[in-house]
């Protein structure tokens, strides 16, 4: 099978989290570049990403890219799927895809509309308490529960600068 040539919008912490994953933890995936508007060089190139940039259209316009992954702040995500949907690039994007019940429709309309996919990243979906917990309600052993509450956190808290733009 060919390998899927990705590119990164975004080289902030979770940008990097990506890229180290895709670099050595994702079978049958190529990290071919990443952008980001104030990118730390250095840590590309100790990575060996052989492209690098600071505006993301560099990934739109290049042909090996098979799919993109948004990484960028929360206020850009909408606008950078449409994006990537338009140039035919299929999509990961980290939540939250927008704020805006609108802006997410549009943005989710014009993705339908290209035929690419789309997945949003949701770090929890494969985390092992709520595999247990998914596990447990599918069984039955939790009776049949109607709500389920969950609080989950990272054990330290994000930047400030990140907090005010990402929706909490």
């Amino acid at each position: 099978m060919k390998p899927v040539t990705f590119g990164i919008i975004g080289a902030g912490r979770i940008g990097k989290l990506h890229a180290d994953n895709l670099l050595s933890r994702v079978d049958g995936a190529r990290l071919k570049a990443i952008t980001d508007p104030f990118l730390d060089e250095d840590w590309a190139a100790s990575r060996n990403i052989p492209l690098t940039g600071k505006d993301h259209r560099i990934l739109l316009d290049d042909p090996e890219i098979d799919a993109i992954l948004i990484g960028s702040p929360s206020a850009e995500h909408a606008q950078q799927m449409i994006e990537c949907a338009e140039a035919g690039k299929h999509i990961f994007c980290e939540k939250p895809i927008a704020l805006d019940p609108e802006i997410i429709r549009n943005a989710l309309a014009e993705v339908d509309k290209s035929g690419v996919k789309l997945q949003v990243g949701f770090n929890r979906r494969f985390d092992p308490n709520f595999s247990a917990v998914q596990h447990q309600v599918a069984s039955g052993a939790l009776g049949d529960p109607h709500i389920i509450r969950i609080t989950s956190r990272d054990p330290a808290p994000p930047p400030a600068e990140y907090v005010a733009g990402s929706g909490g």
